[in-house]
């Protein structure tokens, strides 16, 4: 068949997916003669888009999942979506504002139907956008957290959880999210960094011609206070304690307290208490029993019990405040300064709210200690394992849950409410009536009314993977016992208390196991500023346009080419357009050899290049091996990179392939196909559909010989001594071209090449190839330096080249040393880097071991000059 000049693609990429697709390769199915390889995806929103961080993550689990696939292991990678209860209500409330219709407008079924509208709209958009960047999901199991499993096993492990006494419903101070008017955990709010004031405001004691002096950032919660409190042993304050003090603007007396908890060196040392809008002024509340006051209302407005700017935002308000203190001349004064103020994690621009809240909480610290247990000794491994301390720190100071969300999208909280404070958890309104019966043998059905809340999205995704093999209604499943635990879970280190933590605890509680083995991951995506990319930003590229521009195969390998475990990954274009020419480059191979003539005849020539490559290989593979037995990815690409580019494409190509218009010999050509395609099989997982191209259009296969599933190849023995002979060639080759640059010599031009050498034979078997490639007349052995030659030294040898024209000494010596002084100054920087112990002790393993192979190399180098210096 004819192959194209150009590599495009688009004319391949979605062909191939179809014929996988086709051909079920995807799809898994429990096989005891196989070990199963299991993947559960992180879900993304069921209403999102693909955006750089999926690329990332799901791009490893793909090569995962293909090699493993490769290794004849049962590969099985499940997909599935987040129903995202905050944020799909938030666009359907949206969409439905945009009609005239708002939710107050709704039942609940009415505004669960436009949910369903939205979700089935746009629900699969980001899936479909998956299996353009060639994700080899297992798409026949693809699972939605608000589906009828995951909707069962909810209802199951809240109503376990209220059994076993581990959930209990509590009016106790949450964080709350005046945006989506609902509670959120503590890892939903994000805290930042802000420029504030801290405003002076003056209190009048009764009955006395004076005042005592606080200091707030939230002028506007004073209208809540409650009480001022000072610390007990602060002289300054003491005659206060037991008088009153009156709240500007609403005129109301409180108290002056002694606690121990006031800082006396933080503003003034008086501190106003506003036991509704702080947590620890709700624990000194409750320690002096303080009256609560709740000033704002659920969208943050200030309520009636503020007694002014009632109906007014909370931002609105402060501003109202402090005019009105200005009046009545009880601000002091303001000052700058910077604080930590809480965003809510699923609307950034929100500030959460300290709220009181009657709310339903998991009481963690009962069921923590399997998965903290299993994760500190390494029963559960994490890659890189310095987040170990990070989870750790978590579990051992857990919060209480609180998993209950007001909102309508969502698994429905299964507690019902009867009479006069009468409730009872069960996961059906008639087993809830049956257990009410006991205490009153009259209810019905009517007298019961299910909790309006939903659970939060994380108590659903947490039941992942057990719900993904039905292990709830079906624990002792096929599927249950062949599938799980799962092998490895790939996910950004930013959801390690989300999801991560909370996915251990739950498979060891409900599964008696782990959930996964092995825990990966990744980083943050970044721009080259160093900032996370979000819309709002304008930093992060449309992540279906890269791989219009690039080829998915291109953008995989621009993403993986900087994505080392845990660290951040600095996202640049320019390496999509590196992985695009490396697909060109793997083409051009391609077409090179496809393009040879073969001679039965002729006797090959070759065995030397041939037994180096296979030596090559062997070495690649058995690193490539490590680094996937480590979890670098990264790592395991560049050695894949460094060996298809360098040694296969650049180096025994160019060693092997005949002379321009003339055939090559047979056993050659084979051997080279059969390298050919051992080189597709360790790129495959990295580039699928270039790799699956070029393996069928190189003959006409089987419908079951696809690259997907062939084997694996196995690591062979590799000759240390070939490899090093090699290296000395391929440096003696690439020295000769550079002085061939220098002195704009063209390569047609056939040079001598003289070598006075302390150790022969060093690279006698490379001898014709670096006379082939550098195009060389001859190789002479010289006991004497040439008069008139350029050179170079290559650990201790000395190699020249004739001139025809004198060579300038002086010219040369200065050349060289400047390339010697640049090098020491690069050896310099390197070596005071990893002098400082505290980047060798925190750094990543191989980014240390990276930098002291910088350090060899650029140390190597400069003997190498000084050597060629002495011998000017």
């Amino acid at each position: 068949m004819s192959i194209p000049k150009k590599y495009d693609p688009k004319a391949i990429e979605g062909k191939w997916y179809k014929e996988w697709m086709d051909h079920g390769f995807f799809h898994s199915e429990p096989n005891p003669d196989k070990e199963p390889y299991t993947i559960v995806i992180p879900p993304p929103n069921v209403t999102g888009i693909l955006h750089m961080g999926h690329m990332l993550n799901n791009t490893i689990q793909d090569v995962l999942i293909r090699k493993a696939r490769m290794e004849g292991k049962e590969a099985c990678w499940i997909p599935g979506t987040d129903h995202a209860s905050i944020a799909t209500e938030a666009k359907v409330v949206d969409r439905l504002r945009k009609k005239g219709i708002t939710k107050a407008d709704l039942t609940r079924d009415e505004f669960l139907n436009y949910a369903y509208e939205w979700k089935d709209e746009y629900g699969g958009i980001i899936l479909k956008q998956l299996q353009k960047l060639g994700a080899s999901c297992d798409w026949d199991r693809e699972f939605f957290t608000m589906g009828e499993k995951n909707n069962v096993a909810v209802a199951k492990v809240f109503v376990s959880l209220y059994n076993k006494g581990y959930l209990y419903r509590d009016l106790k101070m949450v964080n709350w999210d005046p945006a989506a008017k609902t509670t959120l955990s503590n890892e939903e709010v994000i805290y930042k960094e802000v420029d504030s004031a801290l405003y002076y405001v003056k209190y009048k004691i009764v009955d006395a011609d004076d005042y005592v002096t606080i200091a707030t950032t939230r002028p506007e919660t004073i209208l809540g206070d409650t009480a001022i409190c000072v610390h007990p042993d602060d002289d300054r304050f003491k005659h206060l304690v037991g008088k009153k003090v009156i709240v500007p603007m609403v005129n109301r007396e409180i108290p002056v307290i002694a606690d121990e908890y006031v800082d006396r060196e933080f503003g003034t040392g008086c501190l106003k208490i506003t036991p509704a809008h702080d947590a620890n002024d709700y624990e000194i509340g409750q320690k002096h029993n303080l009256e609560v006051i709740d000033i704002l209302n659920d969208d943050a407005t200030l309520s009636a019990a503020a007694q002014c700017y009632v109906g007014i935002d909370r931002e609105e308000a402060r501003r109202l405040v402090i005019d009105d203190l200005k009046d009545l001349n009880q601000l002091l004064k303001t000052e700058s300064l910077q604080n930590k103020v809480g965003y809510s994690e699923r609307n950034p621009d929100t500030v959460v709210e300290p709220k009181l809240s009657l709310q339903w909480f998991v009481d963690m610290q009962k069921i923590v200690g399997p998965a903290l247990e299993n994760v500190i000794n390494d029963n559960i491994e994490f890659f890189p394992p310095k987040f170990k301390n990070l989870y750790r720190n978590w579990l051992e100071n857990i919060k209480d849950w609180p998993i209950s969300r007001q909102l309508w999208w969502g698994q429905q909280i299964p507690a019902w409410y009867y009479g006069d404070g009468g409730v009872t958890v069960a996961e059906t309104k008639e087993e809830a009536l049956l257990i009410a019966q006991k205490e009153n043998p009259d209810l019905t059905l009517d007298d019961l009314r299910q909790d309006e809340d939903v659970v939060d999205t994380w108590f659903s995704s947490w039941l992942l993977p057990v719900t993904v093999f039905d292990g709830f209604e079906n624990p002792e499943s096929e599927e249950m016992k062949y599938y799980y635990p799962t092998t490895v879970l790939v996910t950004g280190w930013d959801i390690i208390f989300f999801w991560v933590a909370r996915m251990i605890i739950a498979g060891y509680e409900w599964a008696g196991e782990m959930p996964f083995k092995k825990v990966y991951f990744t980083g943050m995506v970044r721009d080259l500023q160093r900032r996370k990319m979000s819309k709002s930003l304008g930093n992060s590229p449309d992540a279906l346009k890269l791989i219009d521009d690039y080829g998915a195969d291109g953008v995989r390998v621009g993403m993986l080419l900087s994505a080392a475990a845990g660290n951040d990954l600095l996202f640049d274009e320019k390496l999509c357009e590196q992985g695009r020419n490396f697909s060109n480059k793997i083409w051009n191979a391609f077409r090179l050899v496809d393009g040879w003539q073969v001679d039965d005849s002729l006797e090959s020539s070759n065995k030397v290049a041939v037994d180096w490559f296979g030596s090559k290989y062997n070495a690649a593979l058995a690193e490539i091996e490590d680094h996937f037995t480590k979890f670098r990815i990264s790592d395991a690409l560049m050695t894949t990179y460094k060996l298809v580019w360098n040694d296969f494409c650049s180096q025994y190509l160019e060693m092997v392939k005949p002379e321009f218009g003339k055939p090559i010999d047979k056993a050659t050509y084979e051997i080279t196909r059969d390298y050919f395609e051992k080189v597709l099989k360790i790129l495959h997982p990295f580039m699928p559909f270039i790799s699956e191209e070029i393996w069928h259009a190189f003959k006409n296969r089987a419908k079951e010989d696809y690259l997907i599933i062939a084997s694996w190849p196995e690591t062979g023995e590799s000759d240390p001594s070939i490899l090093e002979e090699a290296d000395l060639a391929l440096e003696i080759i690439r020295q000769i071209r550079n002085l061939r640059n220098d002195k704009q010599i063209s390569p047609k031009t056939a040079l001598a090449l003289q070598i006075r050498t302390k150790s022969q034979g060093k690279f006698e078997r490379f001898i014709p190839i670096v006379q082939k490639i550098s195009n060389l007349s001859g190789i002479e052995m010289v006991s004497e330096k040439p008069t008139n030659a350029g050179g170079f030294v290559i650990k201790g040898d000395e190699f020249f080249i004739p001139f025809e024209e004198e060579v300038d000494v002086e010219k040369e010596k200065e050349k060289l040393q400047k390339e010697l002084d640049y090098t020491q100054g690069f050896f310099n920087s390197v070596q005071k880097k990893l002098s400082n112990e505290k980047f060798v002790n925190n750094a990543p393993e191989q980014v240390v071991a990276n930098e002291r192979k910088k350090m060899a190399d650029a140390e190597s180098k400069i003997r190498a000059l000084e050597e060629q210096l002495a011998a000017l």
